[in-house]
C-alpha cells in the first residue's frame, strides 16, 4: 500500500503565477513549471531568510523533503533564466493555512488575516 500524500503547507499563493519573457506565449517548450510548495521554499528560505530547518517545520515536513523541493526550485529558476522560458507557479501537493492561531508564525502572509476581514 502506498505511502498517504503528506501535504505541505503554504501561507499564501503568489500574486502572480506567471514570470519571464513578454514576447513568449504560454505553453509548451516555452515554459517551466513550479509548483506551490517550490515557491513556498523560495519565499521562506530566500526572501524570508529562513534556514532548511525552519522552513521544514513552517511547511509541516521534514527537513531533507524541504532540502529536495528547494534544490527543486531553483533548478527551475535559473532554467527559466537562463534559457528565456516563462516561469508558471501552479499546483503541487499542498494545503493552505489557516493563518494565526493555527501553527503559524514568522514569515506568514496570512497573519492578521482573519482581522483583516
Amino acid at each position: 500500500m502506498p505511502r498517504p500524500i503528506k501535504w505541505r503547507k503554504v501561507c499564501s499563493l503568489p500574486e502572480s503565477n506567471k514570470f519571464g519573457p513578454l514576447d513568449l506565449n504560454v505553453g509548451g517548450e516555452h515554459c517551466v513549471k513550479m509548483t506551490v510548495d517550490e515557491y513556498e521554499a523560495i519565499r521562506l528560505i530566500d526572501l524570508e531568510g529562513f534556514t532548511q530547518e525552519e522552513c521544514a517545520r513552517q511547511m509541516n515536513v521534514g527537513r531533507t523533503t524541504v532540502q529536495g523541493i528547494y534544490a527543486e526550485a531553483r533548478k527551475k529558476i535559473a532554467q527559466s533564466l537562463v534559457n528565456g522560458k516563462i516561469l508558471l507557479i501552479e499546483g503541487g501537493e499542498y494545503r493552505l493555512c489557516e493563518g494565526l492561531g493555527n501553527g503559524c508564525g514568522r514569515g506568514c502572509r496570512r497573519r492578521g488575516y482573519k482581522r483583516n476581514l
